[in-house]
């Protein structure tokens, strides 16, 4: 059982708005500047407005911009990753409208990095044949994009944005349409606790649920808070059991949790190789891409070697690409490993996979609908079908910039008119911040890269039961643990009902892939706040 309404106060205080978006990343920054033509735009965000997953991109953004490459190249690299569930139209929409939005976001002022001549230098990860990732400052593509983007709203001056802004739920109306969203403001004045935004429409571009294990590369904000928002408000959500491990993240230590910097896969796509303690290859013999197979591959066949030889991690030797490129192309990477003792020019790095992404979120159309009206969705909150059971290397950003835009599009030509919001559902309930670790926990041993009924079985019944360890004590951290456990039972759920193994969803207990299962998971929360779930048939 899941609350259908977070337990919090009544808004003490409304705001209006044509559009109201809620994410600062690529997604949420994106839509917002193509929404400005259809009216009113106001951008909340859960911390400051740099603060979310996009900045922490290192490897960059593909797109088919080189001589030698092509939009049809590109889907068919993104079809193969996506192991039979992409959707081809959202995938064609995304190679064929990606090298636009990468060109636009040039003339924002994102400085990617070239060559002498000025001509982008591109560069490849895991599941790419082409080299088409163009990446900024070495490896701090998020960042430069962010910056960017950042700037262009700032300069367009009529976008106002509430930074230490939680989204809690949905406004509906007595259709069911959405008409606007409760937030906790963190801050002073009269736009204080918790208030509401009467909005024409909603997008959700809120981000991942990487915080729902113990060990992430996402950072603290990522507590799944778009999901659950959604979930409440009965939209459709799907694929949620493809959850991206990276099979690269920096390892910090025995025990460490929270969020893992990240050892961006462009160092591999350079020709660093994985190794065990005994320098033995990690990918020999096991796919013809090696260490740039897609990321599921790597990190299943590091978890398994791990697990046999009883160690926590591996390690990526980089020495082979030399100092100068090391330094020039990778000096976030040197950072990082620099404040835990490693020296990446002369020793190899010890990594191991870390939750990453989350392939499925709440379903979509082409333009960034939900089946709620009036709610639209892009970017890592979003299931649009781009990246099936695997997303393939650096198409996110990609897929944020093209769908953001897509919404942008369709709110100008015409908003929807919602009506006055309805009465609230009553029954409203916040989780005890305390089970947070627990629940992590069971998670990452039930739910993680490895998977059979028992561990799923085992993580749902602790699900069960820190489900009853609701509290009074209602603040951020309550919402944001209740949020985690709605998106932690549909994910195992999910898990569970996939009987075969596909893309990043890996079952040891059904290793083969099941054609007849080539269908896409579709939840929705009923009336009683349970979950239902059907099959979307694949084209």
């Amino acid at each position: 059982m899941m609350p259908l309404r977070l337990g919090a106060p009544a808004p003490g205080w409304t705001a209006r708005a044509d559009v109201v978006v809620v994410g600062s990343g690529i997604a949420g920054l994106t839509a917002a500047l193509h929404a400005r033509a259809a009216g009113r735009v106001v951008l909340v965000t859960k911390s400051l407005l740099d603060a979310g997953s996009t900045r922490w991109a290192q490897g960059g953004i593909a797109a088919a911009l080189a001589a030698d490459d092509s939009p049809t190249a590109h889907y068919d690299d993104t079809m193969a990753a996506g192991a039979g569930l992409c959707d081809p139209a959202a995938v064609r929409v995304l190679v064929d409208e990606g090298p636009d939005r990468v060109r636009e976001l040039g003339a924002l002022g994102a400085a990617f990095d070239r060559d002498p001549d000025g001509v982008l230098e591109l560069t490849r990860e895991g599941g790419h044949l082409h080299r088409r990732i163009v990446h900024a400052g070495g490896d701090a593509t998020g960042a430069e994009v962010e910056r960017a983007l950042i700037a262009a709203v700032v300069a367009a001056g009529d976008i106002e944005v509430i930074e230490h802004a939680l989204a809690l739920d949905l406004l509906l109306d007595e259709t069911g349409a959405a008409c606007g969203i409760t937030l906790h403001v963190l801050g002073e004045g009269a736009r204080d606790g918790v208030g509401a935004i009467r909005a024409r429409a909603v997008v959700l571009a809120a981000g991942g649920l990487g915080q729902v294990y113990a060990s992430t590369t996402n950072p603290a904000v990522s507590t799944g808070d778009g999901l659950g928002l959604a979930m409440r408000a009965r939209a459709a959500v799907a694929d949620l059991e493809f959850v991206q491990f990276h099979p690269t993240a920096l390892w910090t230590g025995a025990g460490a949790t929270g969020r893992q910097p990240l050892v961006t896969e462009a160092l591999r796509g350079e020709g660093a190789v994985l190794v065990d303690a005994r320098g033995e290859r990690v990918m020999a013999g096991v796919h013809p891409l090696g260490e740039l197979a897609p990321r599921d591959v790597v990190a299943k066949q590091m978890s398994r070697l791990m697990a046999a030889q009883g160690v926590d991690h591996l390690y990526l030797d980089a020495r082979g690409l030399g100092a100068d490129l090391l330094r020039r192309r990778f000096p976030t990477l040197l950072a990082n490993c620099a404040e835990i003792g490693v020296d990446p020019i002369v020793e190899p790095i010890p990594v191991a996979p870390a939750a990453h992404y989350a392939s499925g979120g709440v379903r979509t159309d082409l333009d960034g609908a939900t089946t709620v009206d009036g709610l639209f969705a892009c970017g890592e909150v979003a299931c649009t079908g781009v990246h099936g059971a695997n997303r393939l290397a650096s198409n996110s950003l990609l897929e944020g910039l093209v769908f953001a835009a897509r919404i942008g599009a369709a709110l100008s030509a015409g908003l929807p008119n919602p009506g006055e919001p309805a009465a609230p559902a009553e029954d409203a309930w916040s989780l005890d911040d305390a089970a947070r670790p627990e629940l992590q926990r069971a998670m990452t041993d039930g739910a993680g890269v490895l998977r059979n009924a028992a561990g799923l079985g085992a993580a749902a019944k602790t699900l069960d039961v820190l489900a009853e360890r609701r509290t009074t004590d209602v603040g951020p951290e309550a919402w944001e643990t209740t949020n985690l456990l709605s998106v932690a039972a549909a994910l195992t759920e999910a898990a569970l009902l996939r009987e075969e193994t596909r893309g990043c969803h890996w079952r040891e207990d059904f290793p083969a892939t099941d054609e007849r299962r080539r269908v896409r998971l579709v939840q929705s929360m009923t009336a009683a706040g349970s979950l239902h779930i059907d099959d979307e048939p694949v084209p």
